[in-house]
């Protein structure tokens, strides 16, 4: 295979299962909960058949259980700057697949509640390494000018397992008094780590990494694979040429991982907490608070019935994935400032109406209102922060470091993640329309934060926006500079201590 065919086949055997079980497993949980085959399997998280100070009790042990896959997730993320470089992409992939798989194996065959806890966070540490790897792997094969749709595509497979999970876990629905229900909704996915576990090897390890690892000869054959392209046309050498120099940069001052918390010359903790910070939007805004526990708002904050609470959670996350496609034209021709900027308002916007529909107690108008504004934000959610915020922080760093910062991105997102997790069915129990007025003011940050600090780096390869970051005098005129660069130049050498910049049409 080559050029579209390969770049088809990384998507659909790779990317696709590994954000599907992203998606699928961070939100399968939620819709369980009320199950009576559950309820009697761990009655030490029934927020069911409870009341008062027990259901309290249990809640937090319950968001505690739910939050332990993204802590196991937190951690997989974490090892990855340490064997990302090590291993080499593919190899990392492959077994971020095969915990992802013992995990499963672990969580559907639980009779106590410790097994399953455990199985959690075994499958959320190799969803980590999935999460902190592929998009990296992804973005280093994929063209400039595909790269932002290719990466993309994340947010719409996390989307497409969240609504998955939602649709089986009310197709079991039915049969909810027997344990077959819960299990074979967990044991589901296994059927995409075996997938990922069976195709990585199949498909061309990352040209940087080839490079990196002075495999220089092999890149290059990669490269005009991916590209469709004779190996030594001058596309292929200018690409490869381009790769070779910003690693000669990078490693001329012995780029080491502490250099992440430094300035100097490449910015890198400039570039380090742009990443960071784009994380802590992604969740700080409701995306796991609507992702996750959506049945249970409808079902207790709105009070609607078990059934039509499951019915209609599928469908917001059902909708959610359809405006994945709203993203996916977004990133590549407005740009991943504008995605952000009109992601971050628009969910802020439906918070704030979230809070005031909330605050009024058994209003049947105003639960009306809140159903319609967790549709919207389910709009707004995929514009920028499902898929373009995995793209960024591998657009961002620089090659050496890649994998590094990326993952403590990713970390820093699962961090977030399990924060949100845990104490949301308390903080709804407790505090009700009131929790919602966080998401409102962090939502209301993104547009000014990105405006201000966020350079662009649509349709630039990432030796160039490497550049970028390198060539800016300041943090602020890093923006201004990603703006007057021309597209398609690459540094491809030095007279009298000044850059030399060739521009390919």
């Amino acid at each position: 295979m080559q050029g579209e065919a390969l770049r088809f086949a990384q998507i659909f055997l790779i990317v696709c299962p590994s954000f599907i079980l992203f998606g699928y497993n961070q939100s399968g949980v939620g819709g369980l909960t009320d199950f009576p085959s559950w309820v009697r399997q761990f009655p030490e998280i029934d927020t069911v058949n409870t009341t008062g100070a027990q259901k309290s009790h249990n809640a937090t042990v319950q968001g505690a259980v739910v939050a332990s896959y993204t802590l196991g997730a937190l951690f997989g993320s974490l090892i990855c700057t340490w064997i990302g470089d090590i291993l080499g992409r593919r190899r990392t992939i492959f077994a971020g697949a095969c915990i992802a798989l013992i995990g499963q194996a672990l969580e559907c065959s639980a009779y106590a509640l410790a097994q399953f806890t455990v199985g959690r966070v075994i499958l959320g540490w190799g969803v980590g390494m999935l999460s902190a790897t592929v998009p990296v792997w992804q973005s280093e094969c994929s063209p400039a000018d595909k790269r932002g749709r290719n990466v993309v595509l994340t947010g719409m497979f996390i989307a497409f397992g969240f609504a998955l999970t939602q649709w089986i876990n009310f197709g079991f629905y039915h049969m909810q008094e027997r344990s077959a229900s819960w299990r074979g909704s967990l044991a589901i996915p296994a059927l995409f780590s075996l997938t990922i576990m069976g195709s990585i090897f199949l498909l061309p390890e990352s040209p940087r990494w080839l490079v990196l690892k002075n495999r220089s000869d092999t890149a290059q054959q990669t490269l005009a694979c991916l590209r469709q392209k004779d190996a030594v046309s001058p596309e292929i050498m200018h690409e490869l040429r381009g790769i070779e120099v910003s690693l000669e940069e990078s490693s001329s001052g012995n780029m080491g991982l502490r250099d992440i918390f430094t300035m100097g010359e490449e910015k890198l903790f400039y570039r380090f907490v742009l990443c960071i910070l784009l994380q802590f939007f992604q969740q700080m805004t409701g995306g796991t608070l609507i992702s996750v526990y959506i049945p249970i708002i409808f079902e207790d904050n709105l009070h609607l019935g078990s059934s039509l609470a499951k019915v209609l959670a599928a469908c917001a996350l059902t909708w959610k994935f359809i405006c994945c496609f709203v993203g996916f034209y977004v990133v590549d021709r407005l740009g991943r400032r504008a995605a952000f900027m009109i992601s971050g308002g628009g969910m802020s916007m439906c918070m704030l109406a979230l809070t005031v529909s909330n605050s009024f107690s058994n209003n049947h108008t105003a639960s009306i209102i809140s159903a319609l504004f967790i549709f919207i934000y389910n709009f707004f959610l995929p514009v920028g922060f499902l898929g373009a915020n995995f793209v960024y922080p591998a657009e961002v760093a620089p090659v050496r470091l890649r994998v590094a910062m990326h993952s403590f991105s990713i970390a820093n997102q699962w961090l977030w993640m399990f924060v949100v997790a845990m104490i949301t069915p308390t903080a709804i129990a407790d505090i009700g329309y009131r929790y919602y007025i966080v998401f409102t003011v962090v939502g209301g940050l993104i547009p000014p934060v990105v405006y201000l600090f966020y350079p662009e780096t649509m349709n630039r390869s990432l030796e160039e926006v490497n550049q970028i970051f390198h060539d800016a005098p300041s943090i602020m005129s890093a923006v201004k500079m990603s703006r007057t660069l021309p597209i398609g130049g690459s540094v491809i050498g030095e007279i009298e201590g000044k850059k030399i910049v060739e521009e390919i049409e």
